[in-house]
């Protein structure tokens, strides 16, 4: 192993045209986090899976850790938190 932290591999559900999709595409971004960006309206099932993450509403972004934690129009700082990262 190379070094103590294995890359964090995210998933992010959401919109083109949602504001908070895109502050939390650049906080991302700008702290290096790899993640995967899922956009619900070409992806029909994906829909259905933040459905299912979010007891049955669509919420955007659903943003699903690897420890399985879900994040539902988080934060900047609720983002770092559950990231182990600086806001």
């Amino acid at each position: 192993m190379s070094s103590s932290r294995e890359p964090v591999q995210v998933l992010m559900y959401g919109t083109t045209w949602c504001g908070d999709c895109a502050r939390s595409k650049r906080f991302l971004e700008s702290r290096s986090v790899p993640y995967e960006w899922i956009n619900i309206e070409e992806v029909p099932e994906a829909a259905e899976i933040v459905r299912n993450l979010n007891h049955g509403k669509q919420i955007v972004p659903t943003i699903l850790l690897p420890s399985g934690k879900v994040l539902a129009e988080p934060s900047d700082r609720e983002l770092a938190e559950a990231l182990d990262i600086s806001a």
